[in-house]
């Protein structure tokens, strides 16, 4: 046998040694983080619920993972009926159409305490009382986008990406609270912003039965009927806190900005266990994440729909991993986030969670 004979024939034993070792074949054997847990394949098929459907992104992976870990964290958050939860909601949801969504998890009992924007509650009033929302579209084929936009305004249409709005809503939105909401607390002085979305939730109620609207009376009146308090730490920015400022001009009337920081963090510090529902960022959640930093725990669950990239530092994308290195989750928190348009992810997950704990 020649010397290269004899070369490769070692060479062939030892790739026979290696294939023996190891705990499958082929393995390294130095392997710290592979695990034995191959990817496999979603199915779908006619019939399928939403939950059998966020069961099987479980076997797949990137972002259909994440989605399935959110689905699986939200159920047991929801099913913890000794959990606290905190809705964070920011962005332009009731414009786009998930009303309806939160309106029914609040009145079902799967919220208690709502933190959201002075835009949403705006565009939720406005339809408690009879107003719509429609559709639209995001510019003209022949015109610049600038012209389209331009024509919207010579027309009275306020646009939101492909959501119209006349502006005749807004004359009666000003209206309503001038004539059902701020009176009831003229007199009353300084007022916590809680209490002025109490009282928008009790006159959107009764405006809404009153005069036989066909929608829902809303997120607001929900959560006044259901005692969930409403928290809008940003109102000032929005049409809701310039009337609010404006009526205040002539009235015993203004809002403490600060009154509602008591009543959230006892809300925080009397929970067995807690837990947020972080859609999209803003002001919104980072007021419902922050609440913990006063108290003695930290969140047991949180889930986040998001677009924003954790790279630019900012707020709204940064991770929940980022939020429990300032202690606002628990070092044992289930967590997961997922990336990606909320009007498409929240009603899927919701669904999902509702059906698995229902």
């Amino acid at each position: 046998m020649s010397d290269d004979e004899t070369d490769a024939a070692d060479h062939q034993g030892d790739a026979a040694d290696h294939e023996t070792d190891g705990p499958e074949h082929g393995a390294h054997p130095h392997r710290e983080e592979f695990g034995e847990d191959p990817v496999g394949h979603a199915r779908v098929g006619a019939g399928m619920t939403v939950g059998e459907l966020l069961e099987t992104y479980g076997e797949a992976g990137i972002g259909a993972a994440d989605v399935h870990e959110a689905g699986d964290v939200l159920a047991e958050m929801f099913g913890n009926d000794d959990c606290t939860v905190f809705l964070s909601l920011a962005g332009a949801m009731v414009p786009a159409g998930m009303r309806g969504i939160v309106s029914e998890l609040i009145r079902d009992g799967y919220v208690d305490a709502l933190v959201t924007t002075g835009a949403n509650l705006t565009h939720d009033t406005i339809e408690a009382i009879g107003g719509k929302h429609h559709h639209g579209r995001t510019h003209d084929p022949e015109k610049t986008a600038r012209e389209h936009d331009e024509a919207l305004r010579e027309e009275g249409v306020d646009r939101i990406y492909n959501v119209y709005l006349p502006q005749e809503h807004f004359a009666e939105f000003e209206g309503h609270l001038r004539e059902e909401v701020f009176p009831a607390l003229d007199g009353e002085g300084s007022v916590s912003i809680a209490e002025l979305c109490a009282e928008l939730g009790r006159a959107n109620a009764a405006v809404n039965e009153r005069e036989g609207i066909t929608e829902d009376a809303g997120v607001a009146a929900a959560a006044y009927e259901s005692d969930v308090p409403v928290y809008c730490p940003a109102v000032q920015d929005s049409v809701l806190g310039l009337q609010a400022w404006m009526y205040g001009q002539t009235a015993d009337f203004t809002l403490d900005a600060l009154a509602d920081m008591t009543e959230l963090t006892d809300l925080a510090f009397d929970a067995d266990d807690a837990g947020c529902l972080l859609v999209g960022g803003g002001v919104p959640k980072n007021f419902t994440l922050q609440t913990m930093l006063v108290t003695p725990r930290a969140y047991d669950y949180a889930v986040q729909i998001t677009m924003d990239p954790p790279s630019t530092g900012g707020l709204s994308g940064a991770t929940l991993e980022e939020a429990r290195s300032w202690g606002k989750l628990e070092t044992d928190a289930r967590n997961a986030s997922v990336y990606g348009d909320a009007t498409v992810l929240l009603p899927l997950l919701v669904a999902a969670a509702r059906e698995r704990v229902e």
